[in-house]
């Protein structure tokens, strides 16, 4: 490297310094690509943050360039991390120039949001039919999706079987064939596996992941908390706590 080049980067880190710019969080980034490998769409929703937000350098001056640029990087990572979480490459890749072909053709800052969103959603919802295929049946893959759809909200067997048109008692007896357990268990085994995530990487407390969640109670929460993690929410986030940049 030479000495122009090492004093550019020096005028630039100075000039940072000098805005007290910081870049986002690693662990905050690094939970919301794996979240997209989840294949949960609702916890993609509590780490995805817009196109170019805090914590995001700058690209370039120019406001829709800098944007297109996040988008191009965006891609390329998103699409290596659902490689490494099961993606053939191809169908990775192909989504990526996909996304970026779309992004080279926005105009305006609206345009390139819009596409920012469908590219997630996109990966995540891919990333959930590539876990689901070929393990279950058309029934319980439907069923599964119902249910990581909807882990923010009280989720029953009824419900769920009204939804899919079928009996609650044929639902029950085939997901726990399939499955292994039952379908409450299931269903409990999301919601604990996500609100593990929260109290790791966002300043959630476990009474707000609760009502998040949709646990009747906190007292609830904390139960089937315990029974899934052996341990309680608080001591969990301590014992794991990595530091995502909240102050303590």
């Amino acid at each position: 490297m030479d000495n122009n080049t090492e004093k550019m980067i020096a005028r630039h880190l100075f000039s940072q310094h000098e805005d007290n710019f910081e870049h986002a969080s690693y662990d905050c980034e690094m939970a919301f690509y794996e979240s997209i490998c989840s294949g949960n769409m609702e916890l993609v929703r509590v780490f995805m943050k817009p196109l170019v937000s805090e914590g995001c350098g700058v690209l370039s001056e120019d406001p829709i360039r800098n944007m297109k640029y996040h988008m191009v990087v965006l891609a390329a990572i998103i699409a290596r991390y659902c490689i490494k979480g099961g993606l053939t490459p191809e169908a990775s890749y192909s989504l990526s120039d996909f996304y970026i072909m779309k992004t080279d053709k926005c105009t305006t800052e609206a345009e390139l949001r819009a596409v920012h969103i469908e590219m997630i959603e996109g990966y995540t919802n891919k990333m959930r039919q590539q876990k689901l295929a070929g393990v279950y049946s058309k029934q319980i893959v439907r069923a599964i999706d119902y249910i990581i759809r909807h882990l923010h909200s009280r989720i029953t067997l009824e419900s769920t079987a009204e939804h899919l048109k079928l009996s609650s008692a044929y639902l029950s007896r085939l997901f726990k064939k399939e499955t292994g357990i039952t379908f409450g268990d299931h269903v409990n085994k999301l919601k604990i596996e996500e609100a593990a995530a929260l109290l790791l990487y966002t300043e959630y407390s476990d009474t707000e992941i609760s009502n998040l969640l949709g646990f009747s109670s906190q007292s609830y929460f904390i139960k089937i908390f315990s029974k899934y993690m052996k341990t309680t929410p608080k001591k969990y986030k301590k014992q794991y706590d990595i530091g995502v940049g909240i102050d303590k």
